[in-house]
C-alpha cells in the first residue's frame, strides 16, 4: 500500500479547520499551479495574480474538499476556473508576455554551444507562438499532460470532460505544434530567426 501524499493530508487538515496546515498545502501546490498558469497566460505577472485568486478560492472552498481526496486535481480545477473566468471578463484582451519575460528558457551552461542555445530558443519561441493561437481547450490539455505531467484521468477531472476528449484535444495540439515546427524547419531563413 502506498503512503498518502503529504499535500493531500495537509489539505484534509486544512479543510477540517487547521489553519496552520495551509503552509503545507501552499508548499505542495503553489509552484506547480504557478507554472500551469504561466503556460496558459504567458505572463508571469498575470499568472501571479491568478495564483493569488486560486489560493483565495481554495481557501473559500476548503470545506467542500472531500477528506481523503487528491489535492492536485482539485486545485488544478480551481486554477483552470480562475483562468476561464479571467478570459470571460477580458475577452478582447490577449495576454502577452512582457518584453523581458522569458516563459520558455533555452538550454544554457558551459556544455551548451551557441548554435544549440539559439536553436532551443527558436524552437521555444515557435512552441510559445503556436500554443498562443490554438484553442484554449487544446492548450489546457497539452499543458496539463505535457508540462504538468498529469495523467489523462486527472486532466479529464480537472477539465470536466472525458479521458477521450482530453486525448483528442492533446492530439490536436501536438499535431499543430508538429506542423509549426516542421514548417519552420523548411523555411530557408529559419536559422536566421525572425525579427
Amino acid at each position: 500500500m502506498s503512503q498518502p501524499d503529504p499535500g493531500d493530508l495537509a489539505m484534509s487538515r486544512y479543510a477540517d479547520g487547521e489553519d496552520a496546515a495551509f503552509s503545507d498545502v501552499y508548499r505542495a501546490v503553489a509552484a506547480r499551479l504557478r507554472s500551469f498558469l504561466v503556460r496558459l497566460v504567458r505572463s508571469e505577472a498575470l499568472a501571479d495574480d491568478l495564483l493569488q485568486e486560486t489560493l483565495l478560492r481554495m481557501h473559500r472552498a476548503r470545506g467542500s474538499f472531500a477528506r481523503g481526496a487528491r489535492l492536485l486535481p482539485w486545485c488544478y480545477a480551481i486554477a483552470r476556473n480562475v483562468h476561464v473566468d479571467h478570459l470571460r471578463h477580458r475577452p478582447s484582451q490577449r495576454e502577452r508576455p512582457a518584453e523581458d519575460e522569458d516563459v520558455f528558457e533555452a538550454a544554457a551552461g558551459p556544455e551548451a554551444d551557441g548554435e544549440a542555445v539559439a536553436t532551443a530558443a527558436q524552437m521555444a519561441e515557435i512552441v510559445e507562438r503556436t500554443l498562443a493561437r490554438i484553442p484554449p481547450n487544446q492548450r489546457e490539455a497539452f499543458v496539463l499532460l505535457r508540462y504538468e505531467g498529469l495523467s489523462v484521468a486527472d486532466a479529464a477531472a480537472i477539465l470536466g470532460t472525458t479521458e477521450g476528449a482530453v486525448k483528442l484535444r492533446a492530439f490536436h495540439a501536438y499535431e499543430t505544434l508538429r506542423e509549426a515546427l516542421g514548417t519552420e524547419k523548411r523555411r530557408p531563413d529559419a536559422r536566421k530567426g525572425s525579427r
